[in-house]
């Protein structure tokens, strides 16, 4: 279960203690408090997830399950977005091609 104990801001970064399947933990970063109980959040709900299916794994199984399964999604997420960027690439060349193809069919209509 994932509570707000305490967040603190210093130097720059933010500091919060988060609670991660029973366990608690201080986590210190320039992102924002709450983006950082987010992230605690979705690694506890994996483990409780991969937990509620396998009963028997200890914690350390757990979390490298946990850990295993969430770099899977990021290796995926990342393919996907590798995928767009190439995507949006070539239909920007294309678009510069046509572009390129209508000024010379205008120019040459204009020539007639």
């Amino acid at each position: 279960m994932l509570r707000r104990i305490s967040a603190v801001h210093e130097n720059n970064k933010e500091r919060v203690v988060v609670e991660i399947y029973g366990q608690y933990y201080t986590m210190k970063g320039e992102s924002s408090s709450s983006h950082m109980r987010m992230v605690a959040g979705y690694v506890d709900d994996k483990m409780r997830k991969i937990a509620s299916a396998n009963p028997r794994l200890d914690t350390n199984k757990l979390a490298v399950l946990s850990a295993l399964n969430m770099a899977d999604e990021y290796f995926k997420l990342r393919q996907e977005y590798e995928e767009l960027l190439k995507l949006l690439e070539q239909t920007a060349f294309d678009d510069v091609d046509e572009k390129n193809e209508n000024a010379q069919l205008e120019s040459k209509t204009d020539k007639e």
